[in-house]
């Protein structure tokens, strides 16, 4: 166990020494550097503990208490921009980090009018003075752990959503490791949730520490970020592409009926934007946005997305890719000289993978599976 310990309290620090000397480092680079510096503090202060090391410097003792509370912040801000192209944090940001400040603050009179003696009755229970304060902190730290999770992959569902409102093309948007992170955090406090339940609410003692189940889950945590993070690129739009492009955010069925679109004018542009679409073929552009094609139709961007979403019933994404799909197979079944990468990159796909997801996401089966059962 203590070789578990060691190697979490190794890697969290040496990890966030990497990301410090990144030489290209961004702000989630550097938010990324931070957590991982808490979580070496709050893996070290679990190892000093069960060595005992709070009865031999009990000024020790609740000096981390409040640490889990960042947790959940330091995640949440880590997946906000590596979402947004800033160098900053914003006022409002700080204020996530409230809870653990407050917490740190009450503890003040613990941690300079409390006698050696006194703090260690406190930590073994044989002085009740912050009990409640303890059962409050501990529900505390699971509800952060758990509503932060939520928050952050809503914030990536809809970043997912503006992204196929707006662009064609998957290229450095994949948000699979931001995820990682959140399930990751998620069990965690999940496991703590389950396990504080058990143990504080109907009494269970487990035969084995408990704990040792979740630093365990700690470590393997710093382990996934070792493999994942700092191979990890930002998920931000360029801000090329924000100074140039248009950004439509998504809207709701109520927000279509207050845009001022007129029905006879919109079935007017789906028309003239079916005619493109076969005609001018856009869609072999495999950079193609949303902007670039309402300039085509000559609307705007916002009226455009709606059109696709209320003729089409799908998003600007799907919309491209159809008649990419559709392209792709016309040029397959008439031209066998080439192989089908090549008449995916020429219909307007950007690589094999996204290729073949976007073909089975439509189709249901893979490209050649749909060939040759054509051919049959």
């Amino acid at each position: 166990m203590n070789t578990i310990f060691t190697i979490g309290i190794f890697l969290s620090f040496f990890l966030s020494l990497l990301l410090v000397a990144k030489k290209q480092k961004s702000l989630p680079d550097i938010i990324l550097a931070l957590w991982l510096s808490v979580i070496g503090i709050h893996l070290t202060s679990y190892y000093l503990y069960s060595l005992d090391f709070w009865s031999k410097y009990p000024h020790l003792i609740g000096t981390t208490l409040p640490i889990p509370l960042l947790h959940g912040p330091m995640l949440f801000l880590y997946t906000l921009y590596s979402l947004r192209n800033e160098t900053r944090l914003r006022k409002i940001d700080y204020w996530h980090f409230l809870p653990a400040i407050l917490s740190w603050l009450y503890m003040c009179r613990f941690y300079f009018f409390y006698s050696p003696e006194k703090k260690i009755m406190v930590d073994k229970g044989l002085i009740d003075d912050f009990s409640i304060f303890t059962n409050i902190s501990l529900v505390a730290f699971i509800l952060s752990g758990l509503t932060y999770p939520v928050l952050a992959f809503r914030m990536i569902g809809k970043h997912e959503q503006m992204i196929d409102d707006n662009f064609s093309f998957d290229d450095q948007l994949s948000l699979n490791w931001l995820k990682y992170c959140i399930y990751g955090t998620a069990l965690l406090f999940l496991t703590a949730g389950i396990l504080s339940g058990l143990k504080e609410g109907l009494g269970i003692q487990m035969p084995f520490n408990d704990d040792y189940i979740l630093y365990i889950l700690l470590v393997f945590f710093v382990l996934l970020i070792g493999y994942f993070g700092i191979r990890h690129q930002n998920i931000f739009i360029e801000e090329k592409s924000k100074n140039d492009l248009e950004l439509v955010l998504p809207k709701s069925k109520g927000e279509y009926k207050k845009s001022g679109l007129k029905q006879e004018v919109a079935a007017s542009a789906h028309q003239k934007l079916q005619q493109v679409m076969l005609e001018n073929k856009p869609y072999t552009n495999p950079k193609l946005t949303l902007a670039e094609l309402a300039e085509l139709i000559d609307v705007s961007p916002n009226h455009l997305s709606q059109i696709i979403n209320q003729y089409e019933q799908m998003n600007f994404h799907d919309f491209v890719n159809k008649y990419r799909i559709e392209e792709f197979i016309q040029k397959a079944l008439s031209n066998k000289n080439y192989s089908l990468l090549a008449h995916a990159l020429d219909a307007g796909f950007n690589s094999k993978s996204a290729f073949n997801h976007v073909f089975k996401k439509l189709k249901g089966v893979t490209p050649s599976k749909y060939l040759s059962d054509l051919s049959t």
